[in-house]
């Protein structure tokens, strides 16, 4: 509740004056995290995670005077990184877009094992989104679908479907088998 107080002064503070200080203290406090997000949601590509949260923390203060505080700041922004994201990987190689479809995507043999970072990128992006944002970012159901604009039962469904895609990756078969 402190941090919210904090996000809410501060926000408060950036709106009144467009003060330059509140900006810098609400970047610090919520850009670690964000480009962890982006960081996972691009497959580690670091270039475009830094082009993400730069994009994000422009959309976010250009609109943060219409943030109704419904969700926590932290989410609302985890949103901006999420939209940025997807806008990234379309503008990106169709191999990016799609690498378990690219003949040029390296495929999991079916005798070794992938690490967990290689599974996740081999997801379709919904899934991908959502088990990053789920499992590894700790959000709930609830923010995930405000973030994404769809209803809880569908991050839980993304989520068992991820999870299941991600099993059958990680015990060497392909993700074509793990859709059954």
């Amino acid at each position: 509740m402190q941090s919210e107080n904090e996000d809410r002064r501060l926000v408060a503070a950036f709106l009144q004056t467009r003060s330059e200080t509140a900006f810098l203290a609400i970047y610090r406090r919520h850009t670690r995290n964000l480009y962890s997000l982006a960081l996972r949601l691009l497959d580690g590509r670091t270039a475009d995670a830094q082009d993400v949260i730069q994009e994000t923390w422009l959309w976010a203060m250009s609109s943060i005077h219409a943030f109704a505080w419904q969700s926590s700041l932290r989410t609302w922004l985890c949103g901006f990184v999420v939209n940025c994201a997807r806008e990234a990987i379309r503008r990106q190689t169709p191999t990016l877009e799609a690498p378990h479809e690219s003949t040029s995507a390296p495929q999991p043999s079916r005798d070794a094992a992938i690490d967990v970072r290689r599974a996740i990128a081999l997801l379709p992006e919904g899934y991908r989104t959502v088990i990053v944002l789920h499992d590894v970012q700790g959000f709930a159901h609830t923010e995930i679908a405000e973030m994404l604009g769809i209803e809880a039962g569908t991050s839980k469904s993304q989520l068992f479907n991820a999870r299941r895609a991600m099993r059958s990756l990680m015990q060497g078969g392909s993700f074509e088998h793990s859709r059954r």
